[in-house]
């Protein structure tokens, strides 16, 4: 089992910037795939971006050019630098683990057509206009 549990959510003005964590612990060893999701209308739990163990990455593209995720190692922390934020971006952030995963897929499905095995309690973000 892997618990993951993200921190750094919070309340910021349009333009503003935030970075989100995920500790992850228990089994990490099984981890491949990783991402962070908000819900979107319609699409359940969406991928905002995600990354693997030998550091490729893609975004929503929501998200390109504006967010970065990384990872750091041993697998035991997931971040998301986000900025110019929008209130478009509010919400709540989850993060996710997984064996390996289309990232692609992570990324451009909606929730139900993506398995990822973990998944975190989630962080709110609240962006002001």
């Amino acid at each position: 089992q892997v618990q993951l549990a993200e921190s750094g959510g919070g309340s910021v003005q349009a333009g503003g910037s935030l970075t989100l964590s995920c500790e992850a612990s228990g089994l990490v060893a099984g981890i491949y795939s990783m991402g962070w999701f908000r819900p979107t209308p319609g699409k359940g739990r969406e991928g905002v971006a995600a990354i693997d163990t030998d550091g490729n990455t893609i975004y929503a593209k929501s998200a390109k050019g504006r967010f970065t995720i990384s990872q750091e190692h041993p697998k035991n922390t997931l971040y998301l630098q986000m900025n110019s934020l929008k209130p478009d971006d509010s919400g709540m952030y989850y993060c996710a683990a997984a064996g390996p995963r289309d990232l692609e897929a992570l990324v451009t499905l909606p929730e139900g057509q993506y398995d990822m095995d973990y998944w975190g309690k989630g962080t709110l973000v609240t962006i002001s206009s």
